[in-house]
């Protein structure tokens, strides 16, 4: 099964001020992450981040935050983020639209709920891979998202933790993939129209 571009979004989680110089390898997850979105944003893809407690760890790290919307980083109490209403952000309520005729000529009792667009692979990465990375992971797997970690944009405070968290994502039914098999999978052909941007962050 290959990684649909129409049907993912990109959650990059933690990648802060005070959590980022405690990790092992952090530049290349850093440069990882920003890749993602970049290409993320090149594509049209809904690109969404987290904060644990910004208060204590401060902000998303500036060369990450250039390249995301503020209003879709969610700050998080909790080490998984859909505690703290991701999955309500990830999927949009309904809205209403009438049965016949138009909004203006039907009342509210008349118009039939649609269920608005959803993207329901989850392309993930950040900080710390055995922690928040891990716990959000599971529980999206849980609220039936397909869920992606990346790799090589991931990172703990050790080697030995980060390869755990793989392990045991893997083991729940997580896909794990690098960096690059996410850009060209979304691609899928070298005359897609976004193949030079994405090659160029890429390599």
């Amino acid at each position: 099964m290959l990684i649909d571009a129409d049907d993912s979004l990109l959650l990059l989680v933690d990648y802060q001020s005070r959590v980022l110089p405690t990790v092992h390898e952090a530049g290349a997850a850093l440069d990882n992450a920003i890749r993602l979105a970049r290409m993320a944003q090149a594509l049209r893809l809904p690109v969404w981040a987290t904060e644990h407690s910004p208060d204590k760890l401060g902000a998303t790290d500036p060369a990450l935050m250039a390249w995301l919307e503020p209003s879709r980083i969610l700050q998080k109490q909790h080490f998984s983020a859909c505690a703290d209403g991701l999955v309500q952000r990830l999927r949009p309520p309904q809205r209403a639209v009438p049965a016949q005729g138009n909004a203006r000529s039907l009342p509210k009792h008349l118009q039939k709920p649609v269920a608005a667009v959803e993207r329901n692979t989850v392309i993930l990465a950040g900080c710390e891979a055995h922690v928040c990375v891990l716990q959000t992971a599971l529980e999206l797997l849980e609220e039936e998202f397909d869920v992606w970690v990346v790799t090589d944009a991931c990172s703990s405070r050790t080697e030995r933790n980060r390869d755990a968290a793989f392990d045991r994502l893997a083991g729940a039914g997580v896909e794990l993939v690098t960096m690059e098999m996410v850009g060209f999978e979304w691609l899928r052909s070298a005359e897609h129209p976004a193949f030079t941007t994405l090659q160029e962050l890429i390599r």
